[in-house]
């Protein structure tokens, strides 16, 4: 029996993970998680005072992210999740061997401006902490990027073209 898409929908803080997340999960009819919400009180509370994240911070909640991926290897899903760091993303492929990533990026600026007209605990001080920290896809990674300008339905569009996979078949 073949599985349906194990994806990570990644980028910093601000480039839409969540809206293109939930297309993506809509599309193929998996399980759609924000990787925010498997955070740890210490976390939220840490970054909400504009204080970023350190890899000792990371490591459980990239472990319950993994967990997460893993649990659902045969039925699929799509997770949103920073994945900063090529580290961070490959605690997420040993959890879970088959996972894809979508990458998002965009200028600083809309970027900025996307993270001041929302109400979320990740302040648009940590903005450049996030860009900083981030390794972008290398070439031995399953995993495309993708410019956040067009419209999340746009973006599954050219992932799903991309990748090879098609709505609802299995991957």
């Amino acid at each position: 029996m073949k599985a349906h898409p194990l994806v990570v929908v990644m980028g910093i803080s601000g480039v839409g993970k969540s809206a293109v997340g939930h297309e993506l999960a809509e599309r193929f009819e998996v399980d759609y998680e924000d990787g925010d919400a498997l955070h740890s009180e210490a976390n939220i509370a840490k970054m909400s005072a504009g204080t970023p994240l350190t890899d000792e911070d990371r490591w459980p909640w990239l472990a319950d992210i993994g967990a997460w991926l893993a649990a659902r290897e045969v039925s699929g899903g799509v997770i949103s999740c920073s994945a900063l760091r090529r580290a961070y993303r490959d605690v997420l492929v040993d959890a879970a061997p088959r996972v894809m990533f979508l990458h998002l990026v965009g200028e600083h600026d809309l970027i900025k401006s996307r993270m001041e007209g929302r109400d979320h605990f990740m302040p648009s001080s940590l903005l450049e902490s996030q860009e900083q920290t981030l390794e972008p896809l290398e070439d031995d990674e399953r995993g495309w990027v993708f410019d956040i300008t067009p419209s999340p339905a746009e973006i599954v569009d050219e992932f799903i073209d991309r990748s090879g996979l098609s709505e609802g078949d299995p991957a």
